[in-house]
């Protein structure tokens, strides 16, 4: 297949029941630090004030960070609900702080968010546009409000906003009209964004969830990884983000999937399934997972896009009908050169 004909392959993707999932690989092109550097900084910032036994099971965990990586040590040795309390807070501390540095250049018109281009592409049904993101960030909500689009977080309110999904979709109808005995309503074009891992602005109030744009000493719901993670994706409102996420995926008559790796038990029951039943899927990435690689050569229906070097040049590697081949000097797998090539040649 010529890069003409690629591209054409490629456009055809973006119809409807179109389901767009996002993992780490999307914030981290945008600026925001990946599991590494999150290793790095909690290594360095964990230990004063834990309770001895905390200290000694850190003492545990840290070299199976080292050899494994962060999410692999906590796969194999769970922290107790203390030290994972501190990771939690540790990990908001840094990824709030670079979110900020970056919401204030989208805010200052000095950056556009790789997302916020791409949702020009996407056809808005009038039931919202399904997103699934297991990142805490919210870059995604940032760049659909900079493309004109509302988000619909299931949360209702500015202060302490409540979970409530009927509300919150309600909140966007901006017309009803009785037309033929028959109510048809209008709805303002927006994101359904559903976060099974949770999100910055989540805290707890009163045992309750709520959202809070702004910092607050409270500790963020937010679900780390690690054995923990599936106990604690049952809790409110991780439990009914998850539903909803997983909903959307057994509906969709086709995947968009950026920068995620296949790894998340939350999302796993329902995504891959689907996939290996045939559901067309366009899947890029910088590199991918072992799972990711197992679909890409094994389904016929995925397409994958993942960063190569060609010769002496960076181009892309691209899995078509379970067959691998190479593209020179043109990225393919970023989100903003697959945007500039593919949806606005």
């Amino acid at each position: 297949m010529d890069i003409d004909d690629l591209k054409l392959h490629l456009q055809r993707h973006f119809s409807d029941g179109l389901v767009t999932v996002i993992g780490s690989g999307l914030s981290c092109a945008e600026g925001l630090p990946g599991m590494g550097e999150l290793a790095h900084y909690l290594k360095s910032t964990i230990g004063v004030g834990l309770a001895p036994s905390d200290v000694d099971h850190w003492a545990k965990l840290l070299p199976l960070i080292e050899a494994k990586g962060l999410e692999a040590a906590m796969l194999d040795l769970a922290p107790t609900s203390t030290l994972e309390a501190e990771i939690v807070a540790r990990t908001a501390e840094l990824i709030a702080k670079r979110e900020q540095e970056i919401i204030s250049l989208v805010f200052a018109r000095k950056k556009t968010l790789r997302f916020t281009r791409l949702l020009s592409h996407l056809l808005k049904p009038q039931t919202g546009l399904p997103v699934v993101t297991t990142n805490y960030d919210r870059l995604v909500e940032i760049a659909a409000e900079e493309a004109g689009l509302g988000v619909d977080s299931m949360f209702v309110g500015h202060f302490a906003g409540t979970l409530n999904e009927q509300e919150s979709r309600l909140s966007f109808l901006r017309e009803v009209n009785l037309r033929a005995k028959q109510v048809q309503r209008r709805y303002r074009p927006r994101i359904n964004i559903f976060k099974p891992h949770g999100s910055l602005d989540w805290y707890q109030r009163d045992g309750n969830p709520v959202r809070y744009s702004g910092d607050l000493p409270s500790p963020r719901l937010i679900i780390t990884p690690g054995l923990n993670k599936f106990r604690n994706g049952y809790e409110s409102p991780f439990d009914k983000h998850r539903e909803r996420a997983n909903s959307a995926i057994d509906r969709a008559s086709r995947f968009l999937i950026i920068g995620y790796g296949f790894n998340d038990d939350h999302l796993e029951t329902h995504l891959t399934p689907r996939i290996r039943n045939g559901i067309p899927t366009l899947l890029l990435t910088h590199s991918l997972s072992p799972n990711a690689m197992k679909l890409a050569s094994e389904c016929p229906n995925v397409i994958a896009i993942q960063h190569a070097v060609v010769g002496t040049s960076k181009g892309a590697s691209i899995f078509i009908n379970k067959v691998e081949s190479q593209i020179a000097d043109l990225a393919l797998w970023e989100l903003d050169t697959f945007i500039s090539e593919v949806l606005e040649p």
